[in-house]
């Protein structure tokens, strides 16, 4: 079953409009809030939004990612310092995917640039959570936050609902803690955008490759 959901579960880019239930949001809140954490800490705190707070709240990260200080990319956590080797092809690899599926031609900016915008529209989908850590507890809430986020698509995943977990969110960090509210104890490890994915919508069409074991393990036995 477990391996069933995982393989069934793919970042979702193109959403339907229609709300999740309450109830069912509810119910796969409760199966993610078993995520194991250092010493039971729960470092996770989450913002959820739906209806009207959806579109004021991607109004104001789409006015803030298309302005000049936008540019910015305020983010509470460092961002990585450079992909390179296997993890350049990987980001490669899945970026060429996505704009074949869009109809984004190689070295078209403006088409690439829209697509990248529609983080900020969250793909159409009527929900998103903004997973926020202690920011007392460090890299190691966060890692655990980590897990949280996992743990939460996979258990949408168990309703039928599908999921996007997005670090653009994070990317607008400001925005994001001026629109909630967020303290500054708080630190934003990312946003999952979550509804009813669109099955006809092109940006869901392809799914990404996984390295075997073989890749990423190494075997110790004396």
């Amino acid at each position: 079953m477990f391996a069933g959901l995982l393989g069934r579960r793919y970042s979702c880019r193109g959403f339907l409009p229609e709300p999740v239930p309450q109830k069912t949001i509810d119910s796969f809140l409760r199966i993610a809030q078993l995520t194991a954490s250092w010493c039971n800490s729960q470092a996770w705190q989450l913002y959820i939004t739906s209806g009207n707070a959806t579109r004021r709240f991607s109004e104001a990260l789409m006015a803030a990612a298309t302005s000049p200080e936008g540019q910015s990319l305020e983010t509470d956590f460092p961002r990585p310092a450079r992909y390179s080797g296997r993890y350049q092809e990987r980001r490669r690899e899945t970026g060429w995917q996505l704009y074949e599926a869009v109809g984004v031609a190689h070295g078209d900016r403006e088409a690439s640039g829209r697509q990248t915008l529609e983080n900020f529209r969250f793909f159409g989908a009527p929900h998103v959570a903004v997973i926020t850590s202690d920011r007392d507890l460090g890299v190691y809430g966060a890692v655990d936050c980590g897990s949280y986020v996992a743990n939460f698509m996979t258990a949408a995943q168990c309703f039928g609902v599908d999921t996007i977990a997005q670090a653009a969110i994070a990317m607008q960090s400001d925005t994001v803690r001026q629109f909630f509210d967020i303290p500054d104890d708080r630190r934003i490890v990312c946003g999952i955008s979550f509804g009813y994915g669109d099955p006809d919508h092109p940006a869901n069409s392809f799914r990404t490759r996984r390295d075997d074991i073989d890749e990423i393990v190494t075997w110790v036995s004396e």
